[in-house]
């Protein structure tokens, strides 16, 4: 049971160390992530629609 204690003492040590973002750039950051996801959907998609494309016409 020691090293529990001393395992979760650790970890709450530990996160005290952790710099965590404020709320401003964690919604800046949240937002790049969103807008990057969304325009490597449209490429993926759209070289998929090309490829199809190709395919039907051979």
């Amino acid at each position: 049971m020691g090293k529990v204690k001393n395992y979760l003492t650790s970890v709450k040590k530990e996160m005290g160390k952790v710099s965590w973002l404020s709320p401003q750039e964690m919604r800046g950051s949240t937002i790049v992530v969103i807008c990057f996801s969304i325009i490597m959907a449209v490429i993926v998609w759209g070289i998929d629609r090309l490829i199809f494309i190709i395919k039907r016409l051979f």
